[in-house]
């Protein structure tokens, strides 16, 4: 038995979840951590810092994942698109789904460690990284839902450390949204 079918495998894994562009993680964890040191005076506590950047993880790998999945009719008509693992046929479109799936449970029970405040909030933050997707098909200006997403470490961070949501985490959150500020990495 050789490791190449397994080494195969994992690589469609690793681009299914975006593993292999880490700046999409890091356009989501900025202003999250921008919000932690906010709300926490300078000083977050350092399981904080570790559930907010392995959540921030998860939860974007989890998106990619679902993005895929919505995207799987289009994706192979588009240039861009065509050689992701879905669009390729290297993933079926169920297998996706569960990976996404089971990268957004690992992130709740990152959650699990937070307040009820934010435990709650993320939930709203779940059905936003699963109507993106869709969004694109009726939205006229779906990067403003996607700054949505990115920013929602915000409130998730304002609700952890606060257990409220400050009009400093209004503008905070507002920030980021900007059209011109936000990329498209999915």
């Amino acid at each position: 038995m050789t490791l190449a079918p397994v080494l195969k495998r994992l690589d469609a894994y690793e681009r299914l979840i975006r593993l292999d562009k880490p700046i999409g993680w890091l356009l989501l964890l900025w202003p999250a951590l921008w919000a932690l040191w906010i709300a926490a005076g300078g000083r977050p506590p350092y399981v904080v810092l570790i559930v907010f950047v392995m959540g921030t993880i998860l939860m974007r790998s989890a998106g990619c994942a679902m993005n895929d999945w919505a995207d799987r009719d289009f994706d192979g008509k588009v240039a861009r698109t065509r050689d992701r693992p879905l669009a390729a046929g290297d993933i079926a479109p169920a297998e996706a789904l569960a990976v996404g799936a089971v990268l957004a449970a690992c992130a709740f029970v990152f959650v699990l460690f937070l307040n009820l405040y934010a435990l709650l909030l993320s939930f709203v933050g779940l059905a936003i990284a699963c109507l993106y997707p869709f969004s694109k098909r009726v939205f006229p200006l779906p990067q403003l839902f996607l700054g949505i997403a990115f920013a929602f470490g915000v409130p998730m961070a304002f609700a952890t450390l606060r257990n409220a949501l400050p009009w400093e985490s209004w503008v905070l959150y507002a920030t980021p949204n900007t059209p011109w500020s936000t990329a498209t990495t999915t």
